[in-house]
Order: C-alpha cells, then sequence, then structure tokens
C-alpha cells in the first residue's frame, strides 16, 4: 500500500503547472484542434475576459507552448496564436 501511495504522488509531483491551470488547459485544448485562433476566437470559445485571457497567453509564450503573431489588417491589430510542437507534447502528456 505504501509503494501505490509513493507511485501516485510522484505522478502528481509530476504535473506540469503551467498545463494544469484550467484557463490555460482550455487555451492548449482549443488551440490543438485548429490550425490558429484569433484573440477574440480564443476569448468567445475559452468564455475568460480579455485581461485573462492575454494573462495566460503571456504564461504559455514564455513556456513556449504558444506562438503569438501580432499583426495589422486592414490597420485594425490582430493577434493569431497557435499551439507549438512543445505545447503540444506538454498537452499530450498532461
Amino acid at each position: 500500500m505504501a509503494e501505490a501511495k509513493k507511485t501516485s504522488q510522484s505522478a502528481i509531483d509530476g504535473i506540469d503547472k503551467t498545463v494544469h491551470s484550467p484557463a490555460r488547459l482550455k487555451i492548449l485544448a482549443i488551440l490543438s484542434v485548429v490550425e490558429k485562433g484569433d484573440f477574440t476566437f480564443l476569448k468567445n470559445q475559452s468564455g475568460l475576459t480579455q485581461g485573462n485571457l492575454s494573462s495566460h497567453l503571456g504564461v504559455l509564450e514564455e513556456a513556449g507552448y504558444i506562438k503569438v503573431e501580432k499583426r495589422f489588417v486592414d490597420r485594425i491589430p490582430r493577434t493569431l496564436v497557435n499551439i507549438s510542437a512543445k505545447g503540444s507534447q506538454a498537452i499530450q502528456d498532461y
């Protein structure tokens, strides 16, 4: 019994805390099924506020799990996001 507890505890200790956050897990799950998503699409699909989404995207980008591309379309700023190979692997491992 002690061995089973030790094994389950080490599995819990190995969880990627960046992915484990419900909001970031949701973002990665959405991005894992689309080629790219813009900020508005992610906001609508995730149900997060603009500030929350922006903050979580920053954490995911810093971890290398997503790639963020900012550009202007008809003089309107547009943020496009896609999951990286590292992010795909992280969500698969999770």
